[in-house]
Parts: structure tokens; C-alpha cells; sequence
């Protein structure tokens, strides 16, 4: 497999394109999981972790991809190769690709939208589980990020003596957290003039938003870009939003829109504002830079073509097999299942806390809950 030659031997193999890759995040609850089905998953996992990844990772980090900044013999990519520093493109977007063709060919969610066309939010169980999910994924992306540089301790030899790969590294960690706060911060308050109400949900993947953006360039642009990159990220995301809401696309976890949508902006990001001193620093001197910081249009025309090869792709390779496994009806679970809920037809467990059938207390107008007995019996509505 190939690696970037910025990145440590273990952030390269497939565990992590397995982790990061989030084409499953977007159908998974609707997948068959149960018994050997469960296998089939394994596979599908294992065809994008094995296949469709590692092309794209050896196109854009090998030492002799067609498109690496980092090429090492023959000409580069419009004399300057793609920029994608921790993977915006060769992680985020590979994966939200991937989740777009999924949840497009399975179909929305059986409530997901009224007879009328109109959005109906189906909302998660637990929150606070949302957010607990998140800080985890913020904590790991400080490595993945910063971590993606091979040494810390290596002069760029400069007059500066305290000046080094180590401040590459720091300021790496700073550009990824301007991002990804500045992400949450305008998507909370942009939510909130646009719907009315706080929504954290809508905080946690404006943070991820912003933090797959800034994943291209974060080791080669300036803090204050950082901020820039992260505002723009949150509106890519709620226009993403509105357009999957549009078109009836459903995708409970915004995977397309957040990593593939997010993830794209982000390789134009850092065409557009990369600075040369960093450009020159992280990867050698000559080559172009950001459009905006007066480095002409070579890298943005790389960065261009990363994402029109990316989609091509992954739209090649997993919209057709997506589509086989819809026709051979191992995509998506039972009418039966879907409506009463995995939990208790698949695994026998619930994931909710229903109320008893003596509670006085009487659900809010226009909600709909039912209660799945263990035995075959049918199920009751809670009153």
C-alpha cells in the first residue's frame, strides 16, 4: 500500500481507512447486520479498505504518485502535485463519496419524508452520546493531524534556531483546532437564526466539518486561513444539507454531505490560500502555492483534478457494487425490521426507554412510539 511519506507506518495501513473512511456511517442502521449477513458487511468494509482506498492514497502520497506532492521522479501534477496533507480528499472524500452512492441507491428511511415531500426529522436516541463521540474524534484528530508528520525534530535551517519541524508540528495543531471551533461556532449560531432553536447535534458535525476541511492543508497554511476555511466549511455543510433535504436524499448522518462535501472545499482550500514559506518547508522549494497568496493557479488546478478523479473513482467502484448488493436484496433490512427497530428484531435488546403503560404522562402530539414485546406477540402502542 502505498504511504505519505509525511505519514507514520501505522497511520498509512488499512485500520485506519477502516476508522476514518465514514462510507458507512450513513446506512449502516439500515444494513442487514444480523448472522451471516454480518459477514457481508466485513466484505464490503474490506473492498473499500483494500481497493478503492488504496489507490487513491498511492495516486496522492506515494513518492511516485501521478498526482503526490511529495513525487520523487518524473514531472509533477502542473509542476506542483495535489496538497493533501492528512487526507481530505484521499480519506474524507473517498468515504463520503462512497456514503453518497450507498444511501442514494437504498433509498430514504421509511418516515424520513411525508406524503406531501416534506422533511420529517427521525431523531438518534442519545445526544449525549453524540457528544461524547465527538470529543473522541476531536482528541484523534490531533493525531492525525499533527501526527502525520514522520519526525519532530528536524531543522528547516534557518537563522532561527528555535525553528523547526516541532513548530510545523504546533502550528498544525493550532490550524486544525481554529478550524474545526470555528466550524461549530458558526454552525450553532447560523442553525439557530435559520430554525429557530439550539440544536447540538447540528454543533458536533459543523466541528467535524470544519476538521475534514482543514485536513488538506492544515500543515501549510496560515492560523488566521484556518479561521476562513472553518467558516466556509460550516455553510458548505447547511448548504449540503438543504440540498440533500431538496432532493429527498437521506443520509442520517450527513456523510456525504459533511466528509465528501467538507472534504472537497478543503482541497480547494488550500489551493487557494497555502503559503509558500510552508509549501517550501513541508514538502521542497519551487513549487506553487495558494491562489490567494499570490502563488498562481498550478496548485488549485492539482487540487481541481484530485477531486474530479476521486469522485470518478469511487463512484466507478462502489456505486455498481451498492447497486448489485440492492438487486441481490442484501443492502437493506425487512420492512418489518425497519419499522420496529433493529434492536429488538435483530438483537433482541432495546436502545430506548419507553415509558410504562400506566404512566400518566402521555407522549407529545404527533409522536408515535411502540413498544417491541421479546415474544411474537404483536406490538402495543404506548398510551
Amino acid at each position: 500500500m502505498a504511504t505519505n511519506p509525511h505519514f507514520k507506518p501505522e497511520v498509512a495501513g488499512s485500520s485506519l481507512a477502516r476508522s476514518q473512511c465514514p462510507y458507512g456511517s450513513g446506512f449502516t442502521p439500515r444494513l442487514r447486520l444480523a448472522g451471516w449477513r454480518s459477514a457481508r458487511w466485513d466484505h464490503l468494509g474490506g473492498w473499500e479498505d483494500r481497493f478503492v482506498y488504496p489507490i487513491v492514497s498511492h495516486w496522492v502520497w506515494s513518492s511516485d504518485g501521478w498526482a503526490s506532492a511529495s513525487r520523487t521522479s518524473g514531472s509533477l501534477l502542473f509542476d506542483s502535485g495535489a496538497i493533501d496533507f492528512a487526507g481530505s480528499g484521499v480519506v474524507h472524500m473517498v468515504g463520503g463519496i462512497a456514503g453518497l452512492w450507498g444511501a442514494l441507491i437504498e433509498g430514504p428511511r421509511i418516515g424520513r419524508f411525508d406524503r406531501s415531500g416534506r422533511s420529517v426529522a427521525l431523531r438518534g436516541h442519545s445526544a449525549s452520546l453524540v457528544v461524547l463521540g465527538t470529543f473522541l474524534l476531536w482528541f484523534g484528530w490531533y493525531g492525525f493531524n499533527p501526527g502525520s508528520f514522520l519526525t519532530i525534530s528536524k531543522s528547516y535551517n534557518t537563522s532561527d534556531a528555535f525553528y523547526g519541524q516541532w513548530s510545523a508540528v504546533g502550528r498544525t495543531a493550532v490550524t486544525t483546532t481554529l478550524a474545526g471551533c470555528t466550524a461549530a461556532l458558526t454552525t450553532l449560531f447560523s442553525k439557530r437564526l435559520l430554525v429557530g432553536h439550539w440544536n447540538v447535534t447540528d454543533v458536533c458535525n459543523g466541528l467535524l466539518g470544519g476538521f475534514a476541511a482543514i485536513t488538506s492543508g492544515c500543515a501549510v497554511v496560515e492560523p488566521w486561513a484556518a479561521i476562513v476555511c472553518g467558516f466556509v466549511a460550516s455553510w458548505v455543510l447547511i448548504g449540503c444539507n438543504k440540498l440533500a433535504e431538496k432532493l429527498k436524499f437521506d443520509d442520517p448522518l450527513e456523510a456525504a454531505q459533511l466528509h465528501g462535501g467538507c472534504g472537497a472545499w478543503g482541497l480547494l482550500f488550500t489551493g487557494l490560500f497555502a503559503k509558500k514559506r510552508y509549501v517550501h518547508e513541508v514538502y521542497a522549494t519551487g513549487r506553487p502555492y495558494g491562489l490567494f497568496m499570490g502563488g498562481g493557479g498550478k496548485l488549485l488546478a492539482a487540487q481541481t483534478i484530485q477531486i474530479l478523479v476521486i469522485f470518478g473513482w469511487v463512484s466507478a467502484t462502489m456505486g455498481p457494487l451498492f447497486y448489485i448488493l440492492k438487486k441481490l436484496k442484501l443492502l437493506r433490512v425487512s420492512k418489518e425490521d425497519e419499522l420496529q427497530g433493529m434492536d429488538m428484531t435483530r438483537h433482541g435488546g432495546f436502545a430506548y426507554i419507553y415509558q410504562d403503560e400506566d404512566s400518566s404522562s402521555h407522549p407529545p402530539p404527533g409522536f408515535t412510539m411502540r413498544k417491541i414485546e421479546p415474544s411474537s406477540a404483536s406490538p402495543s402502542p404506548i398510551v
